[in-house]
Parts: C-alpha cells; sequence; structure tokens
C-alpha cells in the first residue's frame, strides 16, 4: 500500500506569509516518512461545505512547479484537473513541463469540473455536465495523443488542434499516468476503464467503494480493458489520527478490494498533522 497526502486547505496558519514555508515544511517531513504522492486541489476558491469560499487558494500547477523544486521522490499531481480550466493542448504542455520539472514525477489527475461558483466568478464558461464530460473525453485524447510520437492535427467536436507538438517530451515512463477523478458510474467509470491508468475514489467506506469497483469491472468487461491493470487509489475521509486503528482497519479493508494507494487530508496545521502521521501511522503500514 502506498500513502498520499492532499494538501486541500491554505487556511493554517492565518498569516498568508507563511503558506509558502508551511507547505514547505510540510512536503519534505513527508516525503522523508515515506509518502508516495503529494496532491493539491484544482481550485481557485475555497471548495463551499469545506470552509468558507473566501479562504485561501492557491492554483494548483504553480504549487506543484514550486514543490517539484523542493522534493526528490513523491509523485506530484491535482486531485483532480479541472476540464473546464485549461485548454487541453496547454494542459498537455503544463503537466509535461511539471514532470521534466520533477525528472519524471508528474501524474495527471483529471476529472469534469463542478464548482460553478468559482467558473462564473472568473469567467470560465460554464457548461451543461453532458458537455463537460464529452470535452473530459477529447482532452484525454489529446493529452494522449501530444504524450506519443505522433504531432498531427486533433480534430474534435469541441477542441481542434492543427499539429499536437509537444517538445521536450515527458521524463518518467512513456508518458505521465492518467488518473481519473469521481465516481460516476455511467460515465467517468467508463471513461476510466477506456483511457486511465488508474481511478481515484471517494472512500467513505469499504463498502462503498467495493460498489464502485464491482461497477469499474464491468465498464472493463464492456471496453476489452484489463481490470488488474488500472492502479485504484482511493481517498480516505475519516481523519488517521483521531483513530489510527479505525483508519488502519478501513486501509486494510481498501487493500483487499485490490487498492494499491490510499490518499488522507490533513485536519489540523500540516506541519503538525505531518509530523504526527510520520509517528503514528506511517511506521504501521507496509509500504513494500
Amino acid at each position: 500500500m502506498k500513502l498520499g497526502l492532499h494538501y486541500w486547505n491554505f487556511s493554517t496558519p492565518a498569516d498568508p506569509a507563511a503558506i509558502a514555508p508551511t507547505l514547505r515544511e510540510t512536503a519534505l517531513i513527508a516525503e522523508q516518512a515515506g509518502v508516495a504522492s503529494f496532491t493539491v486541489m484544482d481550485h481557485y476558491f475555497q471548495m463551499d461545505g469545506m470552509a468558507p469560499a473566501e479562504e485561501p487558494m492557491l492554483e494548483g500547477y504553480t504549487t506543484l512547479g514550486y514543490l517539484a523544486a523542493l522534493t526528490e521522490r513523491m509523485t506530484l499531481g491535482l486531485l483532480v484537473t479541472g476540464v473546464m480550466y485549461r485548454h487541453p493542448g496547454l494542459l498537455a504542455k503544463i503537466v509535461t513541463t511539471l514532470d521534466v520539472l520533477s525528472a519524471g514525477r508528474a501524474r495527471l489527475g483529471i476529472g469534469a469540473s463542478w464548482y460553478e461558483r468559482e467558473q462564473r466568478g472568473l469567467g470560465v464558461p460554464v457548461v451543461p455536465v453532458a458537455e463537460r464530460f464529452e470535452r473530459l473525453e477529447e482532452t484525454l485524447r489529446i493529452c494522449l495523443q501530444m504524450w506519443s510520437d505522433d504531432n498531427g492535427p486533433f480534430e474534435g467536436t469541441h477542441y481542434r488542434l492543427t499539429e499536437t507538438l509537444n517538445s521536450p517530451p515527458p521524463l518518467g515512463r512513456a508518458r505521465p499516468m492518467i488518473m481519473i477523478g469521481g465516481g460516476g458510474e455511467k460515465k467517468t467509470l467508463r471513461l476510466v476503464a477506456k483511457y486511465a491508468d488508474a481511478c481515484n475514489l471517494f472512500g467513505s467506506t469499504p463498502e462503498d467503494v467495493a460498489a464502485k469497483l464491482d461497477v469499474l469491472r464491468g465498464h472493463c468487461d464492456t471496453e476489452g480493458r484489463d481490470y488488474a491493470g488500472i492502479v485504484k487509489t482511493v481517498l480516505v475521509t475519516r481523519p488517521p489520527l483521531e483513530d489510527p486503528d479505525a483508519w488502519l482497519r478501513d486501509v486494510e479493508a481498501y487493500a483487499r478490494l485490490g487498492v494499491t494507494e490510499v490518499m488522507t487530508m490533513p485536519d489540523r496545521h500540516p506541519v503538525e498533522f505531518a509530523t504526527a502521521l510520520a509517528k503514528d501511522v506511517l511506521p504501521r503500514m507496509d509500504l513494500s
């Protein structure tokens, strides 16, 4: 099992001047302890429901570029890129740039953007849900083409590129891992089966994740895809430090389902969280 740290809150400590050093210290503690991946959100306003929208939020790929210079081993990505926020040709270039600067550690987490308040607030086009998924599928196809030897045009319904030149190419493997986030059973999990290397599911309970994975298996059968070849990741919602035993039981249950990476979120000062995670939780996990 691998452990990822999802850094979702830039409000603690309250001084904006402390955001960068806190992020730096948290990432370094996490990497030294054996955390395998570090992700941030692709939002411009804080999410309503998690915290007030006016709370601090940083642009995701700029943040990952900062982390690329500080870290050496952790995989870096957004959980998850909103498809409406960047033209897909530019998105492929942005992720490639992160991959080159991080020595091959970039991962493309992507999904259908949904937070209409920030889209309307900042002038991002808001389109119907069905169109967002059409754009998501075209974006996946464009990224795959730009990470291949095909520099030719792309003709889609929503995007038209006259050439998909992308130099330098990614450094990591043949291309960055594509991870689609979300548990929508009709569209999202179908796209996982058709295009993705990994899925990311919301880990409310092991039973919920098991049901989603059964749906994914069905889509894999339809698409002629090897279900076992898809990496399964879960964002665990239970705070690990409140009851480490219960959290570890959940992780063991996810592992029995074939999940190979779980992610956790700080529920207090990020440096305090990472330090306690390294001391009280990571030593009890099998990270081999």
